[in-house]
């Protein structure tokens, strides 16, 4: 996310910046600590000349900031956190735009993949946390909508080192493959324990928590060969070939990795959702009359259509629906042998 936002400061910056004034990044990290992630904006919006803050993989850290983001009006350009309260908040008015993942979108994308490959009875796997328990809301609503059976639910805490009982509950259910949902340490832990338990017997249709961190080292290439492991995308640089999409994919080869292949760039999504979150937070910035956060929140909310490198949006925002990515702009991708992910051909 950080990179993708540098790249596009760095394009601005090229054309006169916003108002004659250039744009530089600062960057802060909670660790994945709700209360650190509150701190971190408070501080932030003692920032003089702040636009926007961008952030961020984890839900729950996300939700926690909601009160401070608002309490401070300062602006919150989600480029990752999937979770449906995220933006549907209940602050009015709301100070939150997301390009990413929405939950309640994810569920029906993850659930017609299964039903699509003849996988009618599902179990789910997720970690114990905000997120997880929104995808539980959104799956349980969508599985009962598809004719999907929910045969069984297993939780994860944070940090947690074994998941061998709960795979071994999983064996013994009727689960024809298995939902998941968690970030990169909790998803190793659990295909580990899954593949021990079942070898490759039960395909892993996951949420894109597990990219977020470096999760094919955690698992380990011939584990992940051998598994079948499908994970929802928004964007691959083998997906989307548009101009804008080709351009970041130049800008970040010369800035980062020179010979990179298109499919290795890590957490793509994240390079490219923070990379037209800032684009569109310029061209908001040049259509408002004032820098301030309530000039800027409608002006966002009033952009038109740009093509960006995720996708043309049309527009991207309304004054009543903040999120610009929906199924339709959902794809399933599977791991190669090079631990890159492919998006499967529809």
């Amino acid at each position: 996310m950080y990179y993708g936002v540098e790249l596009a400061i760095e394009e601005i910056n090229e054309t006169g910046g916003i108002a004659g004034r250039p744009l530089h990044v600062i960057k802060s990290d909670h660790h994945g600590n709700p209360a650190r992630g509150v701190a971190n904006i408070k501080q932030l919006a003692q920032q003089k000349n702040l636009l926007a803050v961008v952030g961020g993989v984890h839900t729950p850290v996300a939700i926690a900031q909601l009160d401070a983001i608002h309490d401070e009006n300062i602006l919150y350009l989600g480029a990752w956190a999937a979770g449906t309260a995220v933006v549907d908040n209940n602050y009015t008015p709301n100070n939150v735009f997301r390009v990413s993942v929405r939950d309640s979108e994810a569920a029906t994308v993850l659930l017609n993949y299964a039903k699509s490959r003849g996988l009618t009875k599902v179990a789910l796997a997720l970690e114990r946390t905000a997120w997880g328990r929104s995808n539980f809301a959104s799956l349980d609503q969508a599985a009962s909508k598809l004719g999907i059976d929910i045969v069984k639910t297993a939780w994860v805490n944070w940090q947690q080192v074994t998941f061998a009982l709960d795979a071994a509950s999983i064996a013994d259910s009727e689960a024809e493959a298995i939902i998941m949902v968690a970030n990169a340490p909790e998803a190793a832990v659990m295909t580990r324990a899954i593949h021990a338990q079942l070898g490759d017997a039960l395909p892993i249709i996951a949420h894109w928590g597990l990219v977020s961190g470096d999760f094919t080292t955690l698992v380990g290439k011939p584990l992940l060969t051998a598994m079948d492991i499908s994970v929802i995308q928004t964007f691959s640089f083998l997906y989307q070939t548009s101009p804008q999409a080709q351009k970041l994919l130049h800008r970040y080869r010369a800035r980062f990795a020179a010979d990179i292949d298109a499919s290795a760039v890590p957490a793509a999504v994240g390079v490219a959702h923070g990379y037209d979150l800032t684009h569109l937070l310029a061209r908001a910035a040049q259509s408002a009359e004032n820098l301030n956060t309530d000039a800027l929140r409608d002006a966002l909310e009033n952009l038109p259509s740009y093509e960006g490198a995720v996708k043309t949006y049309a527009p991207p925002f309304t004054p009543t629906r903040h999120d610009a990515l929906w199924a339709q702009d959902y794809f399933m991708a599977r791991f190669n042998g090079a631990g890159n992910l492919i998006p499967v051909k529809r």
